[in-house]
């Protein structure tokens, strides 16, 4: 597996992404999650991000790509995320089969690694599966590439990206499936003045904070929604969405949400 890959960019001075994450594509199209055509909302989040945003410097997607980690599942958003003219960069949620990502995504314009190189930034993409469990774990390798990587490209600005959070979002019942180890990761964080930002899926909805000068941000999925702040799984009405980054040569993320 290729670890790190240079971005081309559209613009000298800046960075631009979007982040599509939890798809949860099903290996059957008649299945639905809670009601919603997964596959249907995440074309019509493309066709929107296409409208609104493009073009694009690169896709990030976080996790939880399918719903059933088989083999037809992934072939499907494939042939969706094949269609993407940019780079298309995917990492792992509680949902997926690693190695299956792997073995079928990885293409031409579809990339699984853990760096990215821009003119200006370090984007890295970190794996936080643990089999068994909708919560995530970052590994002692994990976290000791975290580390080498910071310690390497000191000179860049860097967005880090994983699928679950490592902060509590104030819901109670995804508070219990975040990181599980968010002590060890940010051990690693605090050593370093040069992140910027902390991306992640997994919670159907938007977050932001800022914690120690670090951006730390959530998205809404692809699919279905997850209404804020309850001790139980609720269907929110918000529409599907994504969000854009813009990472600016000075270090400034600037960043907002769409909906379909």
């Amino acid at each position: 597996m290729q670890d790190s890959i240079i971005l081309k960019q559209h613009h000298e001075d800046y960075v631009e992404l979007i982040q599509f994450t939890d798809t949860h594509i099903f290996a059957s199209q008649d299945h639905t999650f809670d009601g919603i055509d997964t596959m249907a909302s995440l074309e019509q989040v493309i066709a929107h991000a296409r409208a609104q945003c493009w073009p694009t410097d690169a896709i990030l997607v976080t996790g939880d790509l399918v719903h059933d980690p088989v083999p037809t599942a992934y072939e499907r958003l494939s042939v969706v995320l094949g269609k993407i003219q940019s780079p298309v960069f995917c990492l792992p949620g509680n949902h997926d089969a690693p190695e299956l990502m792997y073995q079928i995504l990885c293409n031409e314009n579809i990339k699984i690694l853990n760096s990215i190189i821009t003119n200006y930034w370090l984007i890295l993409m970190l794996d936080t599966f643990l089999l068994n469990t909708h919560a995530g774990h970052l590994d002692v390798e994990e976290l000791d590439m975290l580390d080498q990587r910071l310690n390497q490209y000191k000179n860049k600005h860097v967005l880090i990206c994983l699928h679950h959070p490592p902060v509590p979002i104030d819901s109670p019942w995804m508070d219990k499936m975040g990181l599980d180890n968010p002590a060890e990761f940010f051990a690693v964080i605090d050593k370093y003045s040069h992140v910027r930002g902390i991306l992640w899926g997994h919670v159907h909805q938007e977050f932001m904070m800022t914690r120690k000068n670090v951006l730390l941000m959530s998205s809404p999925s692809t699919c279905v929604q997850f209404t804020p702040g309850t001790e139980r799984y609720i269907k929110d009405d918000k529409q599907a969405g994504y969000r854009r980054l813009k990472l600016l040569a000075s270090g400034e993320i600037i960043t907002d949400v769409f909906r379909i």
